[in-house]
């Protein structure tokens, strides 16, 4: 059985008129944002905030705090599978692509691809093949071969000439870190990412991330309140720019913000050695509304919709592609 995989990117502005398109995925934490009465509030907001931060980050030369501004573009990645003759196209992942305006100078800098990362498959490994797996277990279990689909075609996106025509370098994610785990300060410091943490055991996330070929590192910020989970191929340290790691911090921090306040918005920083907790209550709110609660039930909804179009349709095909296929 013959199975090719092609790629085609859509790329949306994220700004104050934004709008999410009736395929974007509805989890996304971007979408999420503009769901409801405070759609325009909630975007000002935000996009302000991300300046802000910026500009607190690349102090030097800018002593106003205002020479920069980071200009977002939601990447939408949809793929066709292609099997004995038959084209069937499905909505693969969503990351975001910054872009760095330098006011001064009046010059445009690439920032950062991947940062925010939203995907179908995803929500249906965790939302429904992992939660059924272990729904009558009396200890958590993980499925075998779990992440490996998700992991191999996200490979194959990142080999493709769709990315390699779109983006000069490769991809960071930069999430939320895991509330079971503890972290742990090291002595290590970057003028730009901070203080590095470490930890002694992967959470599942960072197993999953590792099944799409990337490492993990924590590091907090200057003036942040916790540790981010930064996910890269290569280096993170030496193969993107101060202006470039600055960007992604910008961004994923002030969404962190918003999503998970107990966290990164924590009134004290996090200590040397350091659990998070979505129970804890010495935070501040941001000006800006978020259905978490809502967020949770769609990712059911949306891994729901990928099991019925996608895999179950495509089980035999997928299993076959996923065995053969290599890095």
């Amino acid at each position: 059985m013959s199975i090719e995989f092609t790629f085609n990117l859509k790329k949306t502005r994220f700004d104050e008129d934004y709008c999410p398109s009736n395929d974007t995925r509805l989890t996304t934490n971007f979408a999420n944002l503009v769901r409801g009465n405070h759609r325009q509030q909630n975007l000002q907001n935000i996009l302000q905030m991300i300046d802000n931060r910026f500009n607190a980050l690349a102090h030097w030369d800018n002593s106003k705090a205002d020479r920069y501004s980071v200009e977002i573009d939601i990447i939408s990645v949809e793929t066709t599978m292609s099997c004995n003759g038959e084209h069937q196209s499905f909505p693969l992942i969503e990351i975001l692509n910054t872009s760095i305006i330098d006011i001064i100078n009046n010059e445009r800098i690439p920032g950062i691809v991947g940062n925010n990362f939203s995907s179908y498959v995803r929500d249906y490994d965790f939302s429904v093949l992992l939660r059924n797996y272990n729904q009558n277990r009396s200890e958590f279990g993980i499925p075998e071969r779990f992440g490996d689909l998700h992991g191999k075609m996200f490979r194959s996106f990142l080999g493709s000439d769709e990315y390699k025509n779109n983006f000069r370098k490769m991809p960071v994610i930069c999430l939320s870190i895991s509330s079971n785990r503890t972290y742990h300060r090291t002595e290590n410091h970057h003028p730009v990412l901070g203080f590095e943490y470490e930890q002694r055991e992967y959470s599942l996330t960072d197993q999953y991330f590792e099944k799409m070929g990337m490492k993990v590192r924590y590091f907090m910020p200057p003036h942040s309140s916790a540790p981010l989970a930064f996910y890269f191929f290569g280096d993170l340290l030496t193969d993107y720019s101060n202006l470039e790691l600055i960007s992604t911090i910008s961004t994923m921090e002030c969404f962190q913000k918003v999503y998970r306040p107990e966290i990164y918005n924590a009134n004290s920083p996090a200590a040397g050695c350091y659990q998070p907790s979505l129970t804890h209550q010495d935070y501040s709110t941001t000006q800006i509304f978020y259905d978490r609660e809502e967020r949770n039930k769609l990712a059911i909804e949306q891994g729901k919709f990928t099991e019925e179009n996608f895999i179950i349709p495509h089980r035999t095909a997928l299993e076959q592609w996923s065995a053969h296929f290599s890095v």
